[in-house]
């Protein structure tokens, strides 16, 4: 099989200072610091528009550069950061499915004891009400498989994805570069000119 590339999708940050960059309220050393939160959420909502494939180079623009080339530090930080984000989103997964495994045991016995149940009522007689009890347990049953069969039709499947995003941009080629900073509008604009 061939190695196929995947193109490298572009996001661009235009901030005044480095220090924009990272959660001010966040006292660990800045290669284990949490990013700013409207730094993160910037960078996480262009990466969830591009497939869970894609590869990302993120371009921070500084108004004010260090003394010092911060490239190895902040290149350090987001890949932390998003390798910590990957491996939460893991976690919600594995515990996501034990949830869906643990409901799924709950859901078929109900389910069998009220089908058992709702056939012994049939057996004894055919009166309205005990047709309408009859097909009370038996949709009620049904409705116990509801939550199992959401979690393994639906809900794991977005949390991988974030996951294989949240892997990506751990990988992501990092640049810092000394840059006019202007409005949040031409970021956006910017990154969108860039896909």
């Amino acid at each position: 099989m061939a190695n196929v590339q995947h193109p490298v999708h572009r996001i661009e940050l235009r901030l005044q200072e480095l220090a924009q960059l990272f959660n001010s309220m966040d006292p660990t050393p800045f290669l284990h610091k949490d990013l700013d939160r409207d730094a993160e959420e910037f960078i996480e909502s262009w990466a969830l528009e591009f497939p869970q494939d894609s590869r990302f180079q993120i371009t921070v623009h500084l108004g004010q550069m260090p003394p010092e080339d911060p490239t190895a530090l902040v290149t350090e930080a987001i890949h932390n950061y998003f390798d910590y984000k990957s491996e939460l989103a893991r976690r919600a997964v594995r515990l996501l499915l034990v949830e869906g495994r643990r409901s799924l045991v709950i859901g078929v016995v109900f389910l069998a004891l009220c089908l058992l149940g709702a056939e012994a009522l049939s057996t004894f007689t055919t009166g309205t009400f005990l047709k309408i009890v009859h097909e009370s347990l038996t949709i009620g049953g049904w409705v116990a498989m509801w939550r199992p069969m959401q979690i393994f039709l639906y809900e794991w499947w977005p949390l991988v994805r974030r996951g294989r995003i949240y892997r990506s941009l751990s990988r992501a080629q990092v640049r810092v570069s000394q840059g006019k900073v202007e409005s949040e509008a031409h970021a956006i604009a910017s990154v969108a000119q860039a896909r």
